[in-house]
């Protein structure tokens, strides 16, 4: 049997051990309050990532988690803010989710709107975390944002689309995503 490279630590696994019934829809189909974000996840040289895998956890509308650890109590609305979404052959990806409201920050501050984005993909010894802020918002307070370099920061900006809004993942290289240590 032949030795597992790095390449192959995350991709050959996310089909067998990943699959997540509601896969990339948070919100169920005809939520009139629904929003789609899609994009592509590419390689350092900017090629596509056909097996990559993106996970997305983010609050309601009013900025709050359905979990327990939510500070302010979990919501019994029932949304769980989870999504699941594998890249296809062009590394491209789709959510439907809902706008997420603002939440507690620091100090009594407040962080902008935002949706956590956890991505697995060959090469990848562990996920990389990144986060999707929206350019129709404002983000000027947000601690999380305001900590990354000016020049870096559209690397976290979904941009508006008539469909929704567009957020791809540059894994390394050129115009590379920001991503965070958790």
């Amino acid at each position: 049997m032949p030795e597992t490279t790095p390449s192959q630590t995350v991709g050959p696994y996310l089909s067998i051990g990943l699959p997540w019934p509601d896969g990339p829809d948070v919100v169920p189909a005809g939520e009139p309050a629904a929003i789609r974000i899609h994009g592509r996840v590419l390689d350092g040289a900017g090629e596509p990532v056909p097996d990559a895998m993106i996970e997305t956890w983010q609050a309601d509308a009013d900025g709050r988690f359905d979990h327990p650890d939510d500070p302010r109590g979990a919501v019994a609305s029932g949304f769980r803010g989870f999504g699941r979404c594998p890249t296809d052959t062009n590394g491209d990806y789709e959510i439907r989710t809902i706008m997420p409201g603002s939440l507690p920050g620091p100090a009594g501050g407040t962080q902008a709107p935002h949706i956590d984005v956890s991505v697995f993909a060959r090469g990848l010894l562990h996920r990389v975390v990144t986060r999707i802020y929206f350019e129709d918002n404002d983000n000027s307070g947000d601690p999380v944002l305001a900590s990354v370099p000016e020049a870096r920061q559209g690397t976290l900006i979904a941009t508006k689309t008539g469909d929704g809004y567009r957020f791809d993942i540059r894994l390394q290289g050129e115009g590379e995503t920001v991503f965070f240590d958790v």
